[in-house]
């Protein structure tokens, strides 16, 4: 008879094995946050043309809800700094603004939905991020921008609810409408190139949640109406 304990030196070759996947995926999620920061980014605030969108934090997101909060703290980090040694003009400044936006809005959602790994968990842990995000970022950018661009606080203080509030809703909404229509395809794709391991039944993809493709779709319809609309294209 054979045992089916492993012993441990094999659970150690197990763990090292995983433990390589997973920071090779990391890596990856990173690098690929990175470029579309490079390649989507744009104005989004007539008013504030230094405010600008990008879908980093969908990317950053998605490893949060595959590898936890901590796991999507650290790339973070990780993109957010190699944006500001490459492509970033707003150097140590636009790299804390970066964190902390990425965090307020990746950090709740991903604690809720690994308490509640459910769809319905995934949705309310969006709508507190995008929550979380705009009310840190008014903070925030009562705090900082007057340093970074040499603007009296009482200018600043005008545009808390005019431009930064408004800014942070849209780009929070649409990156959770892009999280809700790509955290599937994404999942499964790792499934597949054998990245993530397989589900408890044993197969290599989930099916997709329609709900979650018709509210993602609805959403995200929404917010780029809502940004053509405040960058004066239509």
């Amino acid at each position: 008879m054979t045992s089916n304990t492993m012993n441990p030196k094999s659970r150690s070759a197990a763990a090292s094995r995983v433990d390589v996947k997973k920071l090779a995926t990391m890596a990856m999620l990173v690098a690929l946050a990175y470029v579309v920061t490079v390649v989507t980014r744009f104005p989004l605030m007539a008013a504030a043309d230094f405010l600008k969108y990008d879908p980093k934090d969908v990317v950053l997101l998605i490893g949060a809800y595959l590898y936890g909060p901590m796991a999507g703290a650290a790339m973070s980090v990780a993109t957010c700094f190699i944006e500001m040694i490459t492509v970033s003009e707003a150097g140590i400044y636009g790299f804390i603004m970066n964190v902390v936006a990425s965090w307020a809005f990746i950090l709740p959602a991903a604690f809720l939905y690994h308490r509640r790994r459910t769809m319905g968990g995934a949705i309310a842990g969006l709508a507190l991020g995008v929550t979380a995000m705009a009310a840190t970022m008014v903070l925030w950018n009562y705090i900082i921008t007057p340093i970074y661009q040499g603007w009296p606080r009482e200018k600043v203080a005008g545009m808390l609810t005019t431009v930064f509030l408004p800014f942070n809703v849209i780009k929070g909404v649409l990156n959770a409408a892009l999280t809700l229509v790509l955290y599937q395809p994404v999942s499964n794709a790792l499934r597949r190139s054998r990245l993530l391991p397989a589900l408890p039944d044993g197969s290599l993809r989930r099916s997709y949640n329609l709900g979650a493709l018709v509210l993602g779709l609805f959403l995200l319809a929404t917010g780029v109406l809502v940004a053509l609309v405040l960058t004066g294209a239509i």
